[in-house]
């Protein structure tokens, strides 16, 4: 486990970092939401951190496999039984692929379907369901494998540009495996049922696209920049995606005010008229947002009218793991779980962003009742310390 001076200690050890830097890092990390139990790979604990492409990988494999291995326990599924692998990380992109790390270190079968997305931000956990489930729309009797995470060793910055800094104060490791059946017979042993997958893909206007990017800064150090027009990014990239997922989930009433109330401000455009929000509450049970950060929180609890209790999942996770990218969505389902909050016919949206930029929302729906008591997950042993009051 990780604390903040821990984290911090590790930082001014490198001896990269400009005072101004590390005070910044200081304030940023405060008022983030993220508490004193967090999870950094073994090599940016050291003084100095060891930040190489060895450590990098090292760290990558132990958390898919840590996460694979619980998967395949869990379900009673063999390794040779799987049939379709998708893997996502944005920040480490080897050769071999990481997907045939997964290969190798399993013998999975030789005419596996193996496919690696990179590159592609926090969101690429949902793009890599919406993948497995076109696969398995074509390949009859399968099980596909779908292994999200992040590398922090990759992506840790050590120069002095703000813009860039903002990356090491959030992301934390961490990494989820999920199993995906077409299978008939195991229609009765499944937990959810994967209803609608809904992506959305800004990247064709330039300020959404520069974002998020990495990039050199003016001292050729490589980072991960977020720009000031990140919220906007993903304001504009949120609207267009609940404006296509509410046509599928939304009752008919909340469809026929949001459509009386865009027919109302293109008619009366003198007028000023509110953007009406649809009430998604009445189309889910449970909500799993990305833990982009305190600040997306907010926001996006502002934005859905969500009550404390429905974002609950998404604090908690971002304070006790940090943003664990892509798998975070995950995290929450799991804390969810873990209190006993899903009942059989529950519906479940994930929702996350990522560069590109991207917002993809995913819904699912619960087949059965959830037992904390027969289904343990990373929360289980804890999970009576939440909530918990998260300090700033």
């Amino acid at each position: 486990m990780c604390t903040k001076d821990m984290f911090l200690q590790c930082l001014k050890s490198t001896g990269r970092f400009q005072d101004e830097s590390l005070d910044f890092q200081r304030k940023i990390l405060d008022k983030s939401g993220l508490g004193q139990r967090t999870h950094m790979p073994e090599a940016l604990l050291e003084i100095p951190p060891n930040i190489c492409l060895a450590e990098a990988a090292k760290e990558t494999e132990s958390v898919m496999v840590g996460a694979i291995d619980e998967v395949l326990m869990k379900t009673k599924v063999k390794a040779e039984e799987i049939g379709i692998i998708v893997t996502n990380c944005s920040l480490l992109n080897t050769t071999p692929s990481l997907s045939s790390m997964v290969v190798n270190h399993y013998r999975l079968k030789d005419d596996i379907l193996s496919y690696n997305l990179s590159g592609m931000g926090c969101s690429a956990g949902l793009v890599a369901i919406d993948l497995a489930e076109r696969l398995l729309q074509v390949h009859p009797n399968s099980y596909a494998l779908v292994i999200s995470t992040e590398n922090i060793n990759g992506g840790s910055y050590t120069g002095n540009n703000r813009s860039m800094l903002l990356s090491n104060c959030l992301f934390r490791m961490g990494g989820a495996a999920v199993l995906l059946s077409n299978l008939n017979s195991d229609s009765n042993r499944s937990k959810y049922y994967l209803k609608h997958i809904v992506r959305t893909h800004k990247g064709s206007q330039d300020y959404c696209y520069n974002s998020v990017m990495q990039k050199e800064d003016d001292d050729n150090i490589t980072g991960v920049a977020l720009s000031k027009d990140i919220m906007s990014s993903a304001g504009q990239a949120l609207k267009a995606n609940i404006s296509t997922l509410g046509i599928y989930v939304l009752p008919r009433m909340e469809q026929l005010k949001f459509l009386l109330n865009l027919i109302a401000r293109k008619s009366f455009k003198k007028m000023v008229i509110k953007c009406y929000t649809p009430d998604f509450k009445l189309a889910f049970e449970h909500f799993c947002i990305h833990t982009g950060g305190k600040a997306v929180q907010d926001e996006m609890q502002k934005t859905l009218e969500l009550s404390d209790w429905h974002m609950e999942p998404s604090r908690m996770s971002l304070y006790r793991y940090g943003n664990t990218s892509s798998s975070s969505v995950w995290y929450e389902l799991a804390y969810c779980e873990a209190k006993g909050r899903i009942k059989k016919g529950n519906r479940i949206w994930q929702i996350a962003f990522g560069s590109g930029f991207k917002c993809n929302s995913a819904v699912w729906c619960a087949l059965r009742t959830i037992d904390p008591k027969d289904e343990k997950n990373l929360w289980t042993n804890e999970i009576s310390e939440f909530p918990t009051d998260i300090e700033n």
